[in-house]
């Protein structure tokens, strides 16, 4: 009787701690989308003691010039907007299909040497901390670029893409062998049995059958991808405007621009970078949930 009493208790600690570390999560969560939001809208109400900044120009405007005088200052992040976007699309064109194929290659076609060697570095790609992506875009990728390129920088859109690829690998790669190796043995010998070769049991059998996770992998990469500030700092060339028209364009995300002057910024330049994070949030919250709709939808087919 002492023994279930005693069982009881340890249960009830155990359920209010794991209660306890949700809502700490959930607070935490709160906490960071209030005070964002706070800062990053006080520019646009009449309250600001600074005075506003036009919502419109703030969002359309191409150019970010900051000036203590505000009627002299322009924050326009539209530009940032769409090197965001092209930057991040261009990261997913490129490595997604690779992380996707080197997945499949270790987990159904690599002999095991092969696997013993190829794991540990994908592991150690996925250890290695961001400013180190830019230290190589910027010492390798960007002098390389130079010798291509049109114009006489390196920085460019296709730095980003590349360094953004090469840092998304490991997450899409882990994630996706892991659901290919997550499908029925099964479902591969039933395809073998009907005849198929071993790269159309591949790509007809295990990955629709691993789509689902393979999703969740892209997923988390892009989350990778959007969010990345400091190696794409060093790579991207961070001009003050113009949207780019072609791979060999500068491009100023809006992860760099937070990051590049929030140490100095004060007053509504600084409430301005809040809201560029505001802009950023948001964005990031829609293509969350866009790819968690796809991903849903992938596995309940």
């Amino acid at each position: 009787m002492q023994v279930d009493k005693k069982r009881q208790v340890l249960e009830y600690v155990a359920r209010k701690m794991f209660l306890l570390n949700a809502c700490i999560a959930v607070i935490s969560v709160a906490a960071i989308t209030f005070f964002v939001f706070f800062k990053g809208l006080q520019p646009f109400f009449s309250g600001n003691a600074e005075g506003t900044y036009s919502l419109v120009e703030f969002l359309t405007g191409m150019e970010w010039r900051p000036n203590d005088d505000l009627s002299q200052a322009l924050f326009g992040i539209f530009y940032m907007i769409a090197g965001s976007l092209l930057a991040t699309i261009g990261a997913i064109i490129v490595g997604v299909p690779i992380g996707i194929l080197t997945a499949v290659f270790i987990a159904e076609i690599a002999p095991k040497g092969v696997k013993r060697v190829i794991q540990p570095a994908v592991e150690l790609l996925a250890g290695i901390p961001s400013v180190i992506y830019g230290v190589f875009g910027l010492g390798i990728i960007v002098p390389k670029i130079m010798q291509i390129s049109p114009r006489a920088q390196g920085q460019s859109l296709l730095a980003v893409v590349i360094v953004l690829a090469i840092m998304i690998l490991p997450t899409v790669i882990t994630i996706s062998e892991s659901a290919i190796n997550a499908v029925p043995r099964s479902y591969i010998e039933g395809s073998y049995g009907l005849g198929a070769s071993k790269i159309q049991t591949i790509f007809k059998v295990v990955i629709p059958a691993a789509k689902s996770g393979i999703l969740a992998g892209v997923v988390l990469g892009i989350g990778r991808a959007i969010g990345e500030t400091m190696a794409v700092m060093l790579v991207a060339g961070n001009p003050i405007a113009g949207i780019p028209t072609s791979l060999w364009d500068p491009i100023r995300p809006l992860t760099t621009n937070i990051a590049m002057e929030m140490g100095y910024a004060f007053g509504i330049h600084q409430e301005l970078l809040f809201s560029t994070g505001v802009v950023l949030f948001i964005f990031i919250i829609i293509l969350n949930l866009i790819l968690n709709r796809i991903t849903a939808k992938a596995g309940e087919h």
